[in-house]
């Protein structure tokens, strides 16, 4: 049976994910969406797997991320967001970006590197507008959409 690089055949010959070494999720800030990514990506996918969370610009934190995530148990890895040049390491074998700045940005940071890029659209709930948890909702949406990504990308390994 053929396989793409993205899976391997396991005992029973059916096909599960290739986990990578080092993830990184980019968005436009670093604030909101790649957030959520990496705070879920640690808490679904095995520790020996390196994740991170950058933005093409540095934003500022956003309370309305710490709600949502406290409502599933979790709490981000990073208190302040960060720019790629920021990071600690810059070396990952996957970049998952949730925005078009962000996937511009990794194509052409990657340009001559061997890193595969994926481009996950994700809506910026900061668009949303209305009371509160309406606003809410939207950043749930998000958070629902970037879990359910990441299980269906990298199976539900943890």
């Amino acid at each position: 049976m053929p396989h793409g690089p993205d899976k391997l055949p396991d005992e029973h010959g059916l096909e599960k994910p290739v986990l990578p070494g080092a993830v990184l999720f980019i968005c436009g800030l670093n604030s909101i969406r790649s957030p959520i990514a990496e705070t879920l990506a640690r808490s679904l996918l095995p520790s020996k797997v390196y994740i991170a969370s950058a933005g093409v610009e540095k934003g500022e934190a956003d309370p309305f991320v710490d709600a949502v995530l406290e409502e599933v148990g979790l709490k981000k890895a990073s208190a302040q967001p960060r720019t790629f040049e920021e990071l600690e390491d810059d070396y990952f074998d996957l970049i998952i970006t949730l925005s078009p700045k962000a996937h511009h940005m990794a194509l052409e940071l990657t340009r001559t590197k061997s890193v595969h890029v994926e481009y996950w659209p994700t809506p910026d709930p900061t668009l949303v507008r209305g009371r509160r948890n309406q606003i809410l909702d939207a950043y749930r949406d998000v958070r629902e959409n970037l879990k359910h990504h990441i299980l269906e990308r990298f199976g539900s390994t943890g």
